[in-house]
């Protein structure tokens, strides 16, 4: 069995996960750099080969009435085959490089949702 090497990706509290892969588009076991922001999400979609849809929500001031209303946005990340990931969870990502054309960021970090 041979070593296997775990990068640190200098993001604070973001534990390496515990299973090993291969894709050189992991930022832990692979060759990928993270850079950038961190963004939280809920998972929305994972039916992509290797990328998942989550979304984000945010407020945004309007000016006129000095009140804020809720928006949301889509976005696409790469899912590393190490991390397990289900609609529901929140995910940490982190931005990349560029992977494809709609996928600029890589998850890092899942939170389980609670089960009822």
């Amino acid at each position: 069995m041979s070593k296997t090497k775990v990068r640190n990706i200098g993001i604070p509290n973001v534990e390496p996960p515990e299973r090993v892969c291969e894709d050189s588009h992991c930022p832990f076991h692979g060759n990928l750099s993270v850079r950038g922001g961190v963004r939280e999400g809920t998972v929305t979609s994972v039916k992509m080969h290797g990328t998942i849809t989550f979304q984000q929500d945010y407020l945004s001031l309007i000016k006129k009435y000095a009140r804020y209303e809720r928006r949301r946005s889509k976005k696409h990340a790469h899912l590393p085959p190490c991390i397990d990931v289900s609609v529901g969870d929140t995910v940490k990502t982190a931005e990349c490089r560029p992977i494809s054309k709609t996928v600029s960021c890589v998850v890092v970090g899942v939170t389980k949702k609670k089960e009822e």
